[in-house]
C-alpha cells in the first residue's frame, strides 16, 4: 500500500509539474465563485443548465493550459509565426460565415460557437514578444511600425465586424509588450493625441448607432433610463445594494426579478455584487490581483526577450480586462460587451483565457538560458 501511494503521489507530482501552483488556486477560486454566480443569475433548471456548459468549457480550458504548460518556450517561440498566421483564418471567415447580434463576431461550428477574435488575445502578443526578440531594444522607429502592422491588421479585422471593444482589448495586448520592451511613454502620448484628434472622423463615419448610444449613455445614463440607459442604472442599483455582505446568494432582487441586463454575460460581476456585497467583490479582486501578479512575477524572472515580454504583457491584458468590465458596470467606462474573466457566461473566452496563462506556466516551467 505504502508503495502504491508513493507511485500514485509521484504520479501526481509529474502530471503537475508544469503547473503554476498559486496560479492554479487563485483560478479555481475563481472559477467556483464564477459558477455560484452563474447558478444564481440563471435561476432554476436553467442556471444548473449553465453551470453545466460552463463546468465543460472549464474543463476544456485547463486541459488546454495543462497541454500548453508542457511546451518548452522554445517550441512556442517557434511555433508562434505560425500560430499567428492561422488564427487569422477564422478571423477573415466571419466576415463570411459569420453571426451576431450586431454584426458577424461568431462561427456556428454547430457544436459550439466559436468567437475569432478570442484566439488573437494569444497569438497576437505571441507574435509582437516572437518579432521583439529578434530586434535590438529599446525598440527603434522602424521596429515600432512593423509591430503597429502586426498589432494593427487583426485589431481592424475586428472592429469591421464590428467589435469594438475586444479590438480595443486585443490591441491593447500588443501595445503591452511594446512597453515591456522599452517604447518610450511619450510615443504613447503622441499615439493616444492622434487618435483623439481622430475621434470626431470617427464618430461622424465609422461607429453604429448602437455604440453612440453606449457614449451618450455613459455620459447621462438617466436621459433614456427605460431605454438606452436602463443597464447601466439597473447594475448600479444592484451594486449599491450589496452594501457591505451582500443580500445572501440567490437573493438578488435585481438579478432574479430580471432588472439586470446580460446578467449571465456582461454584467453577471453586477449579480456578484448584489448578492455577496463589498466583502465578495473584494475576496474576487484580491484572487484578480494575485492572477496578474504572479503573471508579472513570472515575467520578472523569465531568463529570455520573448518570455518576459509575453508572460507581463498577458498579465497586464488580464489587468485591463478586469478594469474595463469593472468600470462599465459601474458606469465608469461606456458599456462595450467584455466580459468578466471567468465570471461571465462564455466558452471561448474562459478558453482563451486559460490556455493563455498555459503560456505564462510554460514560461515559469521551461526556462531557456539568455539568448537561445
Amino acid at each position: 500500500m505504502r508503495d502504491f501511494l508513493r507511485w500514485l503521489f509521484e504520479l501526481g507530482g509529474r502530471f503537475a509539474r508544469t503547473l503554476d501552483g498559486p496560479l492554479c488556486l487563485a483560478l479555481a477560486g475563481l472559477m467556483a465563485i464564477g459558477l455560484a454566480v452563474l447558478r444564481s443569475a440563471g435561476g432554476g433548471a436553467n442556471g444548473d443548465h449553465l453551470v453545466m456548459a460552463q463546468s465543460v468549457r472549464f474543463a476544456i480550458g485547463l486541459a488546454a493550459m495543462w497541454g500548453i504548460s508542457r511546451v518548452s518556450v522554445l517550441r512556442l517561440r517557434a511555433w508562434t509565426p505560425l500560430v499567428y498566421a492561422l488564427s487569422m483564418l477564422p478571423l477573415l471567415a466571419v466576415f463570411a460565415l459569420g453571426t451576431g447580434k450586431y454584426g458577424r463576431q461568431w462561427l456556428d461550428l454547430k457544436l459550439f460557437y466559436l468567437q475569432p477574435a478570442e484566439l488573437l488575445k494569444i497569438s497576437l502578443p505571441m507574435m509582437v514578444a516572437w518579432y521583439l526578440n529578434r530586434m535590438p531594444l529599446p525598440p527603434r522607429i522602424g521596429t515600432v511600425l512593423v509591430s503597429a502592422v502586426i498589432i494593427g491588421v487583426p485589431t481592424a479585422l475586428i472592429m469591421l465586424q464590428p467589435d469594438f471593444g475586444t479590438g480595443v482589448l486585443i490591441a491593447a495586448s500588443g501595445v503591452f509588450v511594446l512597453l515591456l520592451a522599452g517604447l518610450p511613454w511619450w510615443w504613447v502620448g503622441v499615439a493616444v493625441a492622434g487618435v483623439a484628434s481622430a475621434a470626431p472622423i470617427a464618430w461622424i463615419w465609422l461607429l453604429r448607432p448602437y455604440q453612440k448610444d453606449r457614449i451618450m449613455m455613459f455620459l447621462d445614463p438617466e436621459s433614456d433610463a427605460l431605454g438606452a440607459g436602463w443597464n447601466i442604472i439597473q447594475s448600479k442599483i444592484a451594486i449599491g445594494s450589496g452594501g457591505l455582505g451582500g443580500k445572501g446568494w440567490g437573493l438578488g432582487s435585481q438579478s432574479h426579478l430580471n432588472f439586470i441586463p446580460e446578467q449571465t454575460t456582461d454584467f453577471a460581476f453586477s449579480v456578484l455584487s448584489e448578492e455577496f456585497g463589498w466583502i465578495g467583490v473584494a475576496t474576487v479582486l484580491t484572487l484578480y490581483l494575485v492572477v496578474i501578479a504572479r503573471c508579472l512575477w513570472i515575467a520578472v524572472q523569465a531568463r529570455d526577450t520573448y518570455s518576459r515580454l509575453l508572460a507581463g504583457a498577458t498579465g497586464l491584458a488580464f489587468f485591463v480586462y478586469v478594469i474595463v468590465n469593472g468600470g462599465m458596470i459601474s458606469g465608469l467606462l461606456p458599456v462595450v460587451g467584455v466580459p468578466m474573466p471567468l465570471m461571465s457566461y462564455g466558452g471561448t473566452s474562459a478558453v482563451s483565457l486559460l490556455a493563455g496563462l498555459g503560456v505564462v506556466m510554460a514560461v515559469r516551467s521551461h526556462r531557456p538560458v539568455h539568448g537561445y
